[in-house]
Order: C-alpha cells, then structure tokens, then sequence
C-alpha cells in the first residue's frame, strides 16, 4: 500500500527552511489530510505547527527517513485552494517568506501560542525556588525558569533525565460555551419545600420549553444555578455544553432600514456594475464620487446583486472608527448575513466572526484590511471604500496592498471590484484616465446639496494681528454661532497627544527617546511623555536633563491642548475628544460615535479618524486647525494627502438639510494643494500634481522600491548600505536609477540605526531576480553579522 505524502510549509520563518517539508501521513489521519489544514509535526528537536499545501504519493526522500505527521490542528482546511494560491502570489508580490503569507490569511485568534513546558519526574530533589514553580501536574513554564534564573539548575535535572522539556501549541482563542438546562421530565413530583425548584418546573410546564439557558428562565424566574442543578440531580432537567458565537454589540438600531431611491447617476453607476457581475467579467471599477454623492448606497444595492446572484461580497473601509456606522447600515440591509472583521474586536470575537465566514453562515464582510483574505469560496464583489487610504499598505511582512489583494481575487473568481473615492489616489486616477480601470462619476451629491464653501484662513495674519491662540477670530466667531443655533461642530487636528514636544528654552534640549531618533511626545493623561515608534515611557521633568534649568516647556498642540483651549473659549460647549488616546479601550469609537449621534455632545474634536465616512445631520461647521501638519512632510505624497484630508474633512458638513461650512487655518493659503480643495476641484489637484510627478519623476510616471538596512551600530549601517547600493547598481539596467544609501528620515527606531536606498525605475526586467538574489545573499550572510534589510516593492510611506 503506497504511502500518503504531505507537503508542508513549517511554522518557522526564515530562509534556510521557506520551502516545504515532505511528512508521512499515518494511516488514521489520511482521511482528515487535505490542502488548508493545519497539522502539528516535529521539526528538527520540537513540535511546531505547519500547513499541509498539498498532498501525493510521491517523495525524492527515503521513505524510511521520513517523519509521521503527529496529529491535525483543525477538522476542515481553514485555507481554500485560492488561498493556498493567493499564498504563492503574495509571496513573490512582498518578497515574504512562504510561512508569513499563509499566516496573514488566518486571524490572530487561530495562531499558534508556543509554550516550553518543563516536566519533572522527582521535585524533592529541586531547591525549593524550582518547588514553588511546579504545578500540580509537576510542571512549569520555562519562561518562569528564565526570570528567576534556575536555568543553570534546569540543565543539571536534563541531564540526570529528571527533566525534560517539551512544546506546547496552543490556539489563542476556543469556542464560547455555555451551558443548556434540557428538560427530561417535568412531570416528576417536589416536596413542598422546594418552593424556587416548584417555580422553574411550573415555568417549564407553562411555556412547553423543552431547553433553555439561565439566562432565558432569569426574565421570568428569580433562580440561582445551585437550584437548577439540584433539577438535574432528581433527573428532571439534564444540563450540556454548547457552542455560541459572541455577539458584537451594536449600540444603533439595526432593525430598521431607510429605504433610499437612487438618483439617475446613482442607477447609471449600478447598471454598469450590475452588468460585470452578470457576466462573471474581472473588471475595476473608480468609482470617484464627492462627498455625500451616496457611494454606499451603490455598495449596497451592487451587494444585493451580488446575493441575488448566489455569490459573496467582500467591503473593505480604512478606519475602525468607520466600521461602526458601515456596519450598521449593512445589518440594516442584510441582517444577520453580515459578519465583522477589524481590530477594535477582542480575539474571541474576531475568531467567531471568522468561523462564521468559514461555515458559509454568512455572506457578506464589511471590515478593514485584513477582510481581504476572508475565506470565501464563491466571492462575487469586492469593494475598497475610501481607496486612496494608506492604511490599505500593511507596513510589515508581508507588506501588501489591500487593493492589489483585491484586484488577484477579482482575476481568480472572475468578479468585478469596486474602488469608491471622492479623492481617487493619482495612481488610481491616472490607471483609469488610461483605460486600466473603469472610471465611474458622481459629481453631485445624492440630495441635490452644493457642497459647502470653504474659506481658507492665513494664520500669519491672525499672528500680525496679536492672535496667538490655536483658533482664528473666524473659527471663533462660527463656533459661537453654531453652539448658539444647537448645531454640531467638528473640529479636525491631524495629530495626537497634549504637545509635540518638551524643550528646554534655555539650551534647547529636545527630550528624546532613548531607542529612537525621535523627541518624545507629550501625554496630559498620566503626565507621560511616551515614543510613538517603540513605546518607551517616562515621566515628564521638571528640569532640562541637559542643563538642569527650569525652563523646561511643552511646544507645538495636539488634541489635548485644543481640548483645554476649548474649554477656556467655550465653557458651555460639551466635547468629545476622538484620537488613539481616547480609543484604546474596546468599543470607544463606536461609543463616542454613539454620543455624539445621540447630540450628547457639541464639538467633536479628533484625529484623521474623524476625517472621512462619518454621516451627522447636524454638523454644520467644520475646522480645520493647521491644514500645514502634512504639508511639508518629506514625502512625495505629502500635498496628495493633505489634498484627500482636507476635501474629506470638509464633506462632514452640511450632509443634509442644514447648510454647512468649513474653516480650514493654514500659514500657506497659496499652496496649490489647499486652493483647489477650497473649491472641491479634485481635476484642478490631480493636473497639477501630476505636473510635479512628472517633473521630478515619481509614481505614476515611474515605479519606486524601498530598501532599508539596520543594525544597532551606525557605522555598520551605513557600511551595509553602501554595499547595497553597489550591488544593485551593478545588477539592475543603467536605465534604473540607484539613489543613496542615506539615513532615513527617522534615523533610529528601537536602539537600531537605519539607512535607506530607492530605486526608481519605469522598465526594469531584472528587478525581481535582482531582489530575491539581494535578498539570499543578506540572509545567508549579512544575518549573521546583525545586519536586516527590508525591501518594500509598493511603498505608501518613506520614513
């Protein structure tokens, strides 16, 4: 009888082993052994988890040789055969590790916690540190060991056979289970003392229940758990375990749906998706609408196609502070058919709201970017809200883009996708100009409302004038006018924390962090002063650690400052303040959300999550504090994203029958990025700034690879990187361009130095090959030495 091979890629991410491994499948497992499921084997000394991609007869090994597969982690494949494919592509796409792709596709709830476990077979013979350890079952985790440094007395007991270590795989989350009462027989007869168990057998004869939970008899009966257990002693009740899914609560009513009539360009628009979807065509649509032209009605009604069809949709949004409002309008539409994926979710939530997916139990997802890889089977719509989003760029490995996922999915099932935006990214716009998507327009909004007018306020100005408060006199004046009327205001500030910044007046010392190139960000909550790149934390100082002066202050504002401003100005006014400070506890944003469509609160004051998708009829106001934060970054995209952020925040005024206005504060009112979205001309933006592309040879005229090189000594750094750059240029067309090695702009991050290399490129045959020989050669060799390099094909960001 021929033996059952396994092809499996190891749960171990480095190159010498990024290739798969042939096991035996013993017999009583050969029926379970399927591409997609997870099995744990023994590799090398341990036990490590691994996927099984494919399945043969065949080996080039000795069968002899050959290790059994040790048992399987799940009954049903957790990936699909276009998973295991899409694995293959987005392995080559990132230039990741094989492991690191699969491993993406999975929530966090499903993979592996691996724990060392020290089993003792005599404890009198430990000293009584190592006896305070051990459990019951006289074990131990060998982290415990480490931290109380009993490692050296560990390798005296491995080495008489008292201990041996082994490894434990655990999943992160299990099933929720809770226990069922079910009824045998209700009929058997109580003493006249059992008064509270009369009162649940009466409750079970009057209502014909035949099983049910504490939960359901507590609406009714006042009764405890002892009582319903001594109903099971007398064999009147039974009691089980059961599987049940957490449920995401909601705080909208999800009950009811506002049936909404399309406009004409709305049913336009839906036809010509409609028509992909009918013919099972792999099309991309842009779909460019301002803000509130009704993008997500479209989205909806494409999905309702898309069910109809008997197919699966797959919706996309950037921000968790998104999900909520998406969320309830799509179980609004589609009922329990939704299910949810983002990261504001706990683990076991997350992990339901997968199964159910994986059980077909539901046929839509709304979530953000990691929904791409929702297991479905029969996918029939893709859609990207807010397309030009750079949170769609996973930043590490594998480091793909949710669009490009998107756009491999659309190709493999033959569907269309939708790439919804009023500001269209200027690779996205210029790929349909051309023909490469389809370009699809709503140039006006859903309710026939103008769009509201935008005044662009100089705030040196406002500084010649003797104003040195955050707020310009106009934005004072409207707020007071709109806190007058009862209307909401919104107030935008892309950044976070109470200062930027804590300097010391006298000599100028900056307060940095100790593992990064970076000053320190000032936290009121707390009195922190906190690294928003590796976490490091201290207390703010009273004196300069340099000099020792007292002049030590808080320079540059965040929300927390704008917070205190507005309660100075405004005393009356009731606000709530929206960043990644106030949204680290699960729910926060859909509660702030909450409050504020409940007009708990007058001003909503936030970061770039509040900036897009928010839908409030009563805002009518809208500021902008300091238009110039993302102005004059060094990066390319610099006025694309302050373009985007600027004609997305001024879209959350005057959505429905109040008018709206916004005041956007600037000290470069003549910048070419702010003009035009002071007018909402996305055109006017995109002409110009694809003259600047062009003019300095950026994307779309040309491509762009990242390469970075670390190492904790900056010599070494730079060392490596210059070597880099010569390799590349010796190996690549002299028509591509080279350009450093040079620091990068954040020259540290957690205690390593990094310098940076770019290629830029329109052809470049090469590239590919080049890459992964760059990349064998850094792992075989450079790794040892310290040295890392990353390489980002696509890169969103250059820091």
């Amino acid at each position: 009888m021929a033996l059952v091979i396994a092809q499996v890629i190891v749960d171990v991410s480095t190159a010498a082993i990024d290739r798969p491994f042939d096991y035996h499948v013993p017999a009583q497992l050969e029926s379970f052994i399927h591409p997609g499921i997870r099995v744990h084997i023994p590799f090398g000394p341990r036990k490590v988890q691994g996927f099984v991609i494919s399945t043969s007869d065949e080996t080039e090994l000795d069968e002899k040789k050959l290790k059994p597969i040790e048992s399987v982690v799940d009954i049903e494949p957790v990936l699909t055969a276009e998973m295991l494919e899409l694995g293959k592509w987005l392995k080559d796409d990132t230039l990741c590790f094989y492991n690191d792709a699969l491993q993406v596709m999975i929530p966090a709830a499903l993979r592996a916690n691996y724990t060392k476990l020290v089993k003792v077979e005599n404890a009198s013979v430990l000293s009584e540190p190592f006896q305070n350890l051990l459990s019951k079952d006289l074990e131990v985790d060998f982290a415990s060991l480490e931290k109380q440094h009993l490692i050296q007395e560990l390798k005296v007991h491995l080495d008489t056979g008292n201990a041996t270590i082994e490894t434990r795989i655990r999943q992160k989350a299990k099933p929720k289970l809770q226990t069922v009462y079910h009824v045998i027989d209700a009929s058997i007869e109580l003493s006249g003392q059992a008064k509270k168990q009369q009162q649940v057998v009466d409750w079970i004869l009057e209502t014909n229940s035949k099983s049910f939970t504490i939960v359901d008899i507590q609406k009714h009966v006042q009764v405890t758990t002892p009582v319903l257990d001594a109903l099971v002693e007398k064999k009147i009740l039974k009691k089980s375990k059961q599987e049940v899914y957490r449920e995401i609560e909601l705080l909208a009513d999800t009950s009811i749906d506002k049936v909404v009539t399309l406009t004409e360009a709305q049913k336009e628009v839906l036809e010509t998706i409609n028509r992909a979807q009918q013919n099972q065509k792999s099309e991309t649509f842009l779909l460019h609408g301002i803000t509130g032209s009704g993008k997500t009605e479209i989205y909806l009604h494409a999905i309702e196609e898309a069910l109809a069809l008997g197919k699966e949709a797959i919706m996309l949004v950037p921000e968790i502070a998104l999900t909520p409002q998406m969320v309830t309008r799509f179980k609004m539409r589609f009922g329990n058919q939704v299910a949810v994926m983002h990261s504001g979710l706990s683990v076991g939530e997350k992990y339901d709201e997968w199964r159910k997916i994986h059980r077909r139990e539901v046929r839509v997802v709304v979530g953000a970017r990691s929904a791409i890889f929702a297991p479905f089977e029969n996918v029939g719509l893709l859609i990207l809200d807010e397309e030009h989003e750079s949170s769609y760029k996973q930043e590490d490995s594998p480091r793909y883009h949710a669009r490009e996922v998107a756009k491999w999915r659309a190709q493999f099932t033959n569907c269309p996708v939708i790439l919804g935006s009023a500001t269209p990214s200027i690779e996205s716009y210029a790929r349909a100009k051309k023909g490469v998507y389809t370009l699809l327009e709503l140039p006006s909004r859903a309710n026939a409302k103008a769009l509201p007018p935008v005044d662009l306020i100089d705030m040196r100005e406002q500084l010649k004038g003797g104003n040195r408060s955050m707020f310009s006199m106009e934005l004072i004046d409207a707020i007071r006018d709109r806190l007058a009327k009862k209307e909401q205001i919104v107030l935008f500030l892309n950044k976070r924390g109470f200062s930027s910044f804590v300097l010391c007046r006298d000599c100028g010392t900056t307060v940095q962090c100790p593992n990064c190139d970076i000053s320190l960000t000032y936290h009121r909550m707390g009195e922190a002063l906190r690294c928003h790149y590796c976490g490091y934390e201290e207390l703010v100082p009273t004196q300069c650690p340099h000099c020792e002066s007292e002049h030590i202050r808080f320079f540059g504002t965040g929300t927390q400052k704008v917070e205190e401003e507005i309660t100075k100005l405004f005393p009356e006014a009731r606000t709530l303040r929206m960043d990644v400070d106030t949204t680290r506890t699960k729910g926060a944003h859909e509660r702030i959300l909450h409050h504020f469509g409940q007009r708990q609160a007058d001003i909503l004051l936030g970061t770039q999550m509040i900036a897009k998708g928010l839908d409030f009829p009563e805002v009518t106001l809208v500021g902008v504090l300091n238009a110039d934060t993302s102005l004059h970054l060094a990066d390319f995209r610099a006025a694309e994203k302050t373009f985007q952020l600027i004609t997305q925040v001024s879209g959350r005024a005057g959505r429905h029958e109040k008018k709206g206005h916004v005041i956007v504060q600037t000290y470069d009112p003549e910048h070419y990025a702010l003009v035009n979205a002071q007018t909402h001309d996305y055109l006017g933006f995109y002409t110009q700034e694809m003259q600047m592309r062009k003019a300095y040879q950026y994307p779309p005229f040309y491509y762009l690879t990242h390469i970075q090189i670390s190492h904790p000594d900056v010599l070494t750094t730079a060392d490596y990187a210059g070597k880099t750059a010569e390799w590349l240029r010796e190996n690549l067309s002299q028509s591509t361009a080279v350009i450093g090695p040079t620091a990068s702009a954040i020259s540290r991050i957690q205690e390593r130095y990094r310098y940076q290399c770019m290629i830029k490129y329109k052809r470049e045959p090469n590239l590919t090959t080049a890459l992964h020989q760059l990349l064998k050669l850094s792992r075989t060799q450079w790794e040892k030495q310290g040295v890392r390099i990353s390489i980002d094909l696509h890169p969103s960001t250059i820091v």
